[in-house]
């Protein structure tokens, strides 16, 4: 007699557990279904990505590198919240020099000539400055990776670039007055520019082809091949000089720079090891 209540009730635990598979393999199921349905949705222009800068290196969540603030002390961050530079890892003169030779780099190992016939611009001292800001404004990028050091070399390169340009301003003899004011346009236009370049460089080619219309063409661009070079360069440019060792840029500042027009845009050279003194001379 005992036995049926026993195995009526073994037998009702038994149809339960049943029924809770059952169930949790219709969630799971239903759960994948909807996974393929929302997967099937996704349009396939959003998984497509530009040949040019595209990574054969898979990383996971864990594998992802990410940029790490250098750590400093009390006294380092209250003297450069007074507007000093504190201590750094390499000599603040070595560092100055790179500067100077970085900048050096965005204006004797570029062909103007080129660029002018190949974006159409005419060959003044503005459509100079232009092309030159557009490279200054690459390698800030790269420097910017570097650390305080990098964001000290920064200052200094755009310094540089400031210099060089009122002296070939008074040079060409523009007067005086002229020359403040034009200076003062020109600051306007590189930070504005400088702001543009990043925002594309982050986005996709459209946002960083508008970025070199209204900046590098001065909004007068009507031929879209123009774009198009100008936005390939940039990406080979920026893949090109990421490669590049930190330590040997904050050294020497020796940078390379790809050519504007060439046949295969993806492929990468291999860097070669600048040679520096003890000095950093």
């Amino acid at each position: 007699m005992y036995r049926r209540p026993i195995q009526s009730a073994v037998r009702n635990i038994l149809s339960v557990s049943a029924s809770k598979a059952t169930l949790g393999k219709a969630v799971e199921q239903d759960g994948c279904l909807k996974a393929l349905v929302v997967a099937a949705t996704i349009p396939s222009s959003q998984t497509q990505s530009r040949t040019l800068h595209k990574s054969r290196q898979l990383y996971t969540v864990k594998e992802t590198p990410q940029a790490t603030d250098e750590e400093v002390g009390a006294f380092t961050k209250l003297i450069e919240a007074m507007g000093f530079t504190g201590p750094l890892k390499y000599n603040k003169w070595k560092i100055k020099i790179a500067a100077l030779r970085m900048y050096t780099c965005c204006v004797e190992r570029i062909n103007y000539d080129e660029f002018f016939e190949k974006c159409s611009l005419p060959d003044t001292l503005n459509s100079w400055f232009l092309v030159a800001q557009f490279h200054v404004w690459m390698c800030l990028v790269r420097m910017r990776q570097e650390g305080r050091e990098g964001k000290y070399m920064c200052r200094y390169i755009v310094h540089s670039m400031w210099e060089d340009v009122e002296q070939r301003s008074k040079i060409m003899g523009i007067d005086a007055v002229e020359r403040k004011e034009a200076l003062r346009a020109m600051t306007e236009n590189f930070y504005a520019a400088i702001f543009g370049y990043d925002e594309g460089i982050l986005s996709d080619d459209a946002v960083l082809a508008a970025a070199l219309w209204r900046n590098l063409f001065n909004r007068q661009c009507e031929d879209p091949l123009q774009l198009e070079l100008m936005v390939e360069y940039v990406r080979k440019q920026m893949q090109f000089i990421d490669a590049l060792d930190g330590e040997d840029l904050l050294l020497t500042g020796e940078v390379k720079w790809r050519p504007l027009a060439e046949e295969n845009a993806q492929s990468i050279l291999k860097v070669t090891t600048p040679t520096y003194n003890d000095t950093g001379l």
